[in-house]
């Protein structure tokens, strides 16, 4: 039991902290369970059911995970209000996100697939390569540029 308080006293620090070791922390939970969600959907809409091709099943994985992943970002890692501005500046990062992973899936789940690695490892490699480029452009544009306000002691309205 006592154990279980220590736990909920560090999860109510790192909720309120606004230091950068913090904020990647949040980001990257948020992200791991994003990840789950555009590579499981990804996954199961090009190899599982075989519905869509390697495009369209990234884009479909890479969009829902990418919309839970703002939702949860600005409440809980950048504890954020949600404003018009910073809607379309984190549209904007994703459109620029969006690109660079789709892009880096694309040639490295081509050049494994030439290499005749299983596709499902192939998916996996390209994925993880591609997810991580992605989210590392990501946050360091969020934090420094669209949530920078969040760190201060005043709040940047629309």
């Amino acid at each position: 039991m006592q154990e279980a308080t220590g736990l909920a006293r560090v999860a109510g620090r790192l909720g309120r902290s606004h230091s950068l070791q913090a904020h990647g922390l949040k980001f990257a939970l948020i992200g791991a369970l994003c990840a789950l969600i555009d590579g499981g959907l990804t996954w199961t809409l090009q190899l599982g059911l075989e519905v869509l091709d390697k495009t369209q099943a990234r884009a479909v994985g890479f969009v829902a995970g990418t919309c839970t992943a703002y939702w949860l970002n600005r409440r809980w890692t950048f504890n954020a209000r949600g404003s018009t501005r910073r809607f379309l500046a984190v549209a904007a990062t994703y459109a620029l996100t969006f690109g660079i992973n789709m892009l880096l899936y694309d040639v490295v789940f081509d050049h494994l697939t030439h290499q005749r690695w299983d596709p499902n490892l192939g998916l996996a490699l390209a994925f993880a390569v591609a997810q991580l480029t992605a989210t590392l452009v990501n946050f360091f544009i969020q934090r420094w540029v669209i949530f920078r306000s969040t760190r201060k002691s005043f709040e940047v309205t629309d």
